[in-house]
């Protein structure tokens, strides 16, 4: 029940959180002639973040040429295969509920419908393990590439010490940060669902057969040794006394000599 509840919700803030982003950062470079200073330098990035695309014109501080220059590196791989799989895990945890509700039949059919929702979990649960750790990877290079500091290294005018270059606004990377927490989440929530799911599989329920009937022929073979065991020392008990001693009849039997000598006499 909690997947059905968690996992459509999970996967929502994990693809919205990343794939909804748009970011930026403002700089500003004070040469020396105030009038070739720009103190407004604003640079935009968004998903799937291919920075190297991103470009903006600084000032040189040496008359009015524009530098053109580019954010460094491309996280737009990993970023849209972790929204690729939230995307895909929210349709197929969607269609699981549906199925779960309104075709629990069906579901249990031949038991397929347990066998597929078994391997797809599997599934699943290792594209979100490599989705989030290559998108962690990615956001961290994010981070590094918009970072205001690294972003000045690259303007010619920011190393010549007379001029004055600072970092106005630094991008807010909250949103990017939550859609990495939500995507080991969503690992956990769909790993932890694996031992739920097998338990429906037919593989469960043959494996707990296999184990039951050696432990029925035991003691049914048990029962069977004590029960023999009983009746022959009931029958060997009761040969034994019938055999001891001689008769009623024959003890009781007087002999026959004294009576004929008594009518004789």
């Amino acid at each position: 029940m909690c997947m059905v509840i968690f996992a459509p919700l999970f996967a929502i803030f994990a693809f919205a959180t990343c794939g909804g982003y748009s970011g930026g950062l403002r700089l500003s470079v004070d040469c020396v002639n105030k009038t070739e200073s720009n103190l407004s330098i604003d640079i935009a990035f968004a998903y799937p973040f291919r920075l190297h695309q991103v470009t903006f014109e600084v000032p040189t501080c040496e008359g009015k040429e524009r530098q053109k220059l580019a954010l460094v590196g491309d996280s737009s791989s990993s970023a849209e295969f972790f929204v690729t799989v939230a995307v895909f895990a929210f349709l197929y945890s969607l269609a699981a509920t549906v199925v779960y509700i309104f075709f629990q039949n069906k579901y249990r059919e031949n038991n397929r419908g347990p066998l597929i929702d078994f391997i797809v979990t599997v599934v699943f649960s290792f594209l979100w393990l490599v989705g989030s750790s290559a998108w962690a990877k990615g956001l961290s290079d994010v981070k590094v590439a918009t970072d205001p500091k690294e972003v000045l290294l690259l303007m010619s005018a920011c190393k010549q010490s007379s001029n004055k270059c600072m970092a106005v606004h630094s991008p807010v990377m909250s949103s990017l940060n939550t859609s990495v927490v939500f995507g080991f989440l969503n690992f956990i929530l769909w790993a932890g669902n694996i031992w739920f799911v097998f338990k429906e599989t037919g593989w469960h329920s043959s494996g707990q057969r296999y184990l039951s009937d050696p432990m029925e022929k035991h003691s049914s073979s048990y029962n069977q040794g004590g029960y023999n065991q009983d009746s022959y020392g009931s029958s060997g008990g009761y040969s034994q006394q019938a055999s001891l001693g001689p008769s009623s009849d024959e003890f009781g039997q007087q002999p026959s000599g004294p009576t004929s000598f008594n009518n004789q006499i």
